[in-house]
């Protein structure tokens, strides 16, 4: 990769790096964009130059979230309920280990005035977040809703789910549970999150089986 393309890349790692570290369990909203320069040691400027407005910083970390499910999955595959119980367990640990970014996330897609639009992630970073990884160029990065849609039509092939329903209406349960049980967990501070999403997932599964 060239110096310059790698510069950039680096920096953007960097800033989703320190974030993770000083946000902790605070919300997103406390976290000022002046601690995140400070740590990375960048200007304002700089910052703005690759995230525009500071709540790209979130959507970053969602498409690189999707993109270490999307490497996992390739080395190991899932399919069908092991898939989707996958995608809970991953979230469960990331919400008990960065609960301030996870509930800042959520809060902020569910935000009117934010953009549709995934935020990008370029080559350069996919080889220095996975370097031993051979074949991350070609590996695609899917959403949420696309992996969870994916599993749902597995598991209706393999007839783990059997209630007459689109894939689309069954998906769109399973994913608002996926959003849904974070921010239930957090009002009634629920603990182990694995416990209790597992527990959510085999309650709503029972209603398509």
């Amino acid at each position: 990769m060239g110096l310059r393309k790698e510069k950039a890349a680096r920096l953007k790692l960097s800033v989703l790096d320190s974030t993770l570290r000083l946000i902790g369990k605070k919300s997103f909203d406390d976290l000022h964009v002046d601690e995140i320069c400070a740590k990375v040691k960048i200007s304002k400027v700089t910052l703005f130059k690759y995230f525009p407005q500071k709540e790209d910083i979130l959507l970053y970390y969602f498409r690189i979230w999707c993109l270490r499910r999307a490497v996992e999955l390739k080395d190991k595959p899932k399919e069908g309920l092991a898939g989707i119980t996958f995608l809970f367990d991953k979230l469960s640990e990331d919400a008990e280990t960065h609960p301030g970014i996870i509930l800042s996330l959520f809060a902020y897609l569910a935000d009117l005035k934010r953009t549709p639009r995934p935020f990008p992630v370029k080559a350069e970073e996919k080889k220095l977040i996975f370097p031993d990884e051979q074949e991350i160029l070609s590996i695609e990065i899917q959403s949420v809703d696309q992996m969870f849609e994916k599993f749902s039509l597995e598991a209706i092939f393999k007839k783990e789910i059997t209630k007459n329903s689109s894939t689309r209406d069954i998906s769109h349960l399973i994913i608002s549970i996926f959003y849904g049980s974070v921010v239930t967990a957090h009002i009634n501070q629920i603990a182990p999150l694995k416990l209790f999403f597992r527990k959510n997932l085999e309650l709503a599964l029972k209603g398509l089986q």
